[in-house]
């Protein structure tokens, strides 16, 4: 006798996101494929019509009814900053800012926050831990009719008394005040002069950029107990958009430790891959960590590095100069002289290994790198490089010869459209040359979604890749489904467990209140109804 499911998905509209090739279903045009899902134990047990599903229901079977809607394999971020996107809900979160005055006024508030946690009053946020800093993230000075950078200026307006720091969505640039600037002015002034701009008197404005940062990085680093916060609070957010795993990059956080406490407890409620800083390695070999090495909820992903910076901070590394800054083409945040060398270390010592690049001299650099520095066939090692926003032609071809995966992140195209920062910075002709997707990927190329946590919100980034302006930068539904489902998980050596809903893979899924197939032209405002996770529900929302 059949052993009866733990729980069963009736009545809905379930795509596999199988590859035909690989032996799936053909569901390209967005036909439903199956009705229904049975789970065992965590496991996919059986998928086909309500009908025959139903056989598997026992007398303590969780029989849950779709009515209607759709099942998809549980999302993937295969790249994201998770520690940061909880931040967005503990401190001030700037994306909702419209204008400098605007982020101004969110952190003003944060600061009346600030100062009631400092005179143990509980703050709205419920955080109660005091802290010295009033901290905001996430603007996007693109989007504002006054477009410029948040100054010192600005973040003296919030206060005078405490450090304030305010950081723009691609972490690339940050603001601080005058109390930030006095406090590290010793720091500042051994970074790099490019990285600490001044004024027409020599003074610093307050913007800071690259490693200029690094110094307000490490001293707002949240300890134990605020990133467990942070952490918790990101973790919803993941189950309210069906998210079920996701790719950290993780550089001097106690969020690995937070990851493994709540999986000891069984109470980790997605999937986590930690990519540690390349500053990490020696120290990642000997407590003996290795690519793939963990639990069935936590495991060790790449060793992560860079090459250069943003197009948003002008500092992408560009083969022709900047549209709007005809003397610039970015910055190397890593030479590649010393990316070869961590290149070269890592993947001696077994490691999988990415890194950001955003430019087309960025992106060949990597390439070099793994070509050159590896002793492991980039492909076989599944290298990535993140970002890969302004690719040629010879880079997709190399991407595609090499497997190396494209890691990259379909929101990024919000700045492709019309007077978008993109075209700010690189001037039309190639603004529609960033982030080719379609080509990539009929190239051959690997192609694996993340968000970066700019949103963290897999509907919005397949939304823009499904109505992205250029036809070199647009997949179909389906395609951009399966790049963050399939995709992201074969680049974190998942495929066989994840990505898919087959019989044998683990039970991650997410329902949708509606088709993305039928409101292709609106698939962000699609709601996710309800997260499984390792066939335990996560998050209901029906």
């Amino acid at each position: 006798m059949t052993e009866a499911a733990d729980r069963i998905f009736v009545n809905g509209e379930v795509h596999t996101l199988a590859d035909p090739e690989d032996g799936g279903d053909a569901d390209d045009g967005g036909d439903a494929v199956h009705e229904a899902v049975a789970v065992r134990d965590g496991e996919i047990v059986r998928t086909g019509r309500t009908h025959d599903v139903e056989l598997l229901a026992g007398v303590d079977t969780d029989v849950v009814d779709l009515d209607g809607r759709v099942l998809l394999p549980g999302f993937i971020d295969a790249h994201t900053h998770l520690t940061t996107v909880g931040r967005y809900l503990v401190h001030a979160d700037l994306s909702a800012a419209d204008s400098p005055d605007a982020a101004v006024d969110l952190l003003a508030e944060r600061a009346a926050e600030v100062e009631s946690e400092a005179n143990g009053v509980e703050a709205p946020d419920g955080d109660g831990e005091a802290e010295d800093w009033v901290l905001g993230y996430g603007y996007d000075e693109s989007t504002w009719d006054e477009s410029r950078y948040l100054t010192r200026a600005d973040l003296d307006r919030v206060s005078t008394e405490r450090p304030v720091a305010a950081f723009r969505e691609d972490m690339h640039v940050a603001a601080v005040n005058g109390v930030a600037l006095d406090r590290f002015a010793d720091a500042l002034a051994d970074a790099p002069d490019e990285t600490v701009p001044t004024d027409d008197d020599g003074e610093p404005t307050g913007v800071l950029l690259e490693a200029a940062i690094d110094p307000i990085y490490r001293a707002v680093e949240p300890g134990p107990a605020e990133t467990r916060a942070v952490v918790e609070a990101a973790l919803e957010h993941c189950a309210a958009r069906g998210i079920t795993r996701f790719h950290d990059m993780v550089r001097d956080s106690h969020a690995p430790r937070v990851y493994r406490d709540l999986d000891a407890a069984g109470e980790l409620t997605a999937r986590v891959r930690i990519n540690y800083w390349s500053d990490h390695l020696d120290a990642a070999r000997e407590v003996g960590l290795a690519t793939n090495a963990g639990s069935e909820m936590v495991e060790t992903g790449a060793i992560k590095s860079y090459t250069d910076g943003s197009l948003g901070g002008r500092t992408a590394r560009l083969s022709e100069p900047y549209a709007d800054a005809p003397g610039e083409t970015g910055q190397w945040v890593v030479d590649p002289d010393e990316l070869n060398e961590t290149v070269a270390e890592a993947t001696e010592a077994g490691f999988q290994f990415t890194t950001h690049a955003i430019g087309d001299e960025a992106v060949d650099a990597v390439l070099d790198a793994y070509e050159d520095a590896s002793r492991t066939d980039p492909g076989e090692a599944r290298h990535q490089i993140e970002h890969v926003e302004l690719a040629d032609d010879d880079a997709i071809e190399r991407l595609a010869e090499t497997g190396v995966v494209a890691s990259v992140q379909p929101n990024f195209l919000k700045w492709a459209r019309e007077d978008g920062l993109y075209e700010e910075r690189l001037g039309p002709e190639r603004t529609a040359e960033t982030n080719r997707y379609r080509e990539m990927l009929d190239a051959g190329v690997e192609l694996a979604f993340g968000s970066d946590g700019m949103p963290m919100d897999p509907l919005v980034g397949v939304h823009h890749a499904v109505n992205a302006p250029a036809a070199a930068q647009r997949l179909t539904v389906t395609e951009a489904l399966r790049a963050y489902t399939s995709g992201a998980a074969y680049a974190g050596f998942d495929e066989d467990r994840l990505g898919t809903i087959e019989a044998g893979k683990r039970a991650d899924l997410v329902a949708l209140d509606n088709s993305p197939w039928e409101r292709d032209d609106a698939i962000d405002e699609i709601d996710v109804a309800l997260t499984v996770v390792d066939g335990e529900v996560v998050f209901d929302d029906r």
